[in-house]
């Protein structure tokens, strides 16, 4: 570094502390090592951050009724439905730097959000009572095949992951397809929709069924032991299935954040995107919460390599579509009596 740039570093530092640079940031991530990331981020800046943590409804609930008079400047969450759903209430700004659009690839931000990290939502097995080749070529859409009956365990319909992944679907083969298949999904449940991505794990794991569908971190998670040894021995168990491999790929979908419409400070709002789009960021985020880079150069953690890197993404569905398409998604599965 040249001894301009570093003089020229240091004054910037030094003004942003004098000045009582900082940026608000309310966030539905509930990860202590986002915290850890922000605290990087005021080292390197001098722009103090401010975190606000809640559930998404209550921070949504709080930013919409403050209006003009938020303080909020960054709203950060996981899944790309939440991001849209928001953004079509009119919540955002453009926002989106020219770092910000080299870094991220175009179907996985709008002009008013991004993606930071990325996960898969894929299909996991009990080795013991499912022959791998009976998965050779499986698609989300065959869950819906009769052969599953009474052996699929999946979350319940209004979890915003399964609504992102039946927006993908109704994307992709449309509306009336799309609910053909949801009956045939609820036809083939092991047991009426219970508990989080881990719980459909377990159940697999315990032979309470054969197939489970979750996000890739948590079987990571899992293996990890941050969970406990008995979730690490029933993970031990399954094996993950990444389904969609013959044509358009597995679903993807996104942690993410965007600059509010009444930012105080926007442009430190979007310093703070685009250092989470850096090297060092993403390597802190993939080493402490199990998902994808979302930039090149950087590998995910150990436990999720071992999963498999050399699988197909969706990338010609853009997640902005899992807002648009939330309602109708709800609507079929609800239609479906996935409860």
């Amino acid at each position: 570094m040249k001894k301009t740039t570093i003089i020229a570093f240091f004054i910037t530092l030094l003004a942003n502390i004098a000045f009582g640079a900082e940026v608000n940031v309310f966030s539905a991530r509930h990860y202590d090592s986002d915290i850890q990331l922000y605290k990087k981020f005021t080292a390197k800046t001098g722009i103090k951050v401010n975190i606000i943590s809640g559930k998404d409804k209550a921070l949504q609930k709080r930013i919409t009724e403050e209006g003009k008079d938020s303080k909020a400047d960054l709203y950060i969450t996981a899944d790309a439905g939440r991001l849209g759903a928001f953004a079509s209430k009119g919540m955002f700004q453009n926002s989106m730097s020219k770092a910000i659009k080299a870094a991220v690839p175009a179907n996985f931000r709008t002009s008013k959000w991004t993606g930071i990290a990325k996960r898969a939502r894929i299909i996991y097995y009990s080795p013991e009572r499912v022959n791998a080749n009976d998965l050779n070529g499986m698609r989300y859409e065959d869950l819906a095949d009769p052969k599953w009956k009474g052996r699929v365990v999946i979350r319940k319909s209004n979890n915003v992951y399964n609504q992102s992944l039946v927006a993908s679907l109704i994307k992709n083969n449309g509306k009336k397809a799309t609910a053909a298949w949801a009956k045939g999904v609820v036809a083939n449940m092991a047991r009426d929709s219970k508990g989080n991505d881990r719980a459909q794990i377990l159940a697999v794991a315990a032979g309470e069924a054969d197939l489970a569908v979750a996000n890739t971190y948590y079987l990571a998670l899992m293996l990890s032991g941050k969970k406990g040894p008995e979730q690490q021995e029933a993970a031990k168990k399954v094996l993950p299935f990444f389904p969609n491999q013959g044509d358009r790929g597995t679903h993807m979908n996104i942690s993410g954040g965007g600059v509010l419409k009444n930012a105080p400070n926007k442009a430190n709002a979007i310093k703070l995107l685009e250092f989470l789009l850096t090297k060092e960021a993403q390597e802190h985020i993939v080493n402490n919460t199990f998902e994808y880079p979302m930039i090149d150069g950087v590998e995910p953690h150990d436990l999720v390599k071992q999963m498999g890197l050399g699988f197909k993404q969706d990338l010609s569905t853009k997640v902005e579509n899992y807002g648009s398409k939330q309602a109708d998604a709800l609507e079929v599965m609800l239609a479906a009596k996935w409860k």
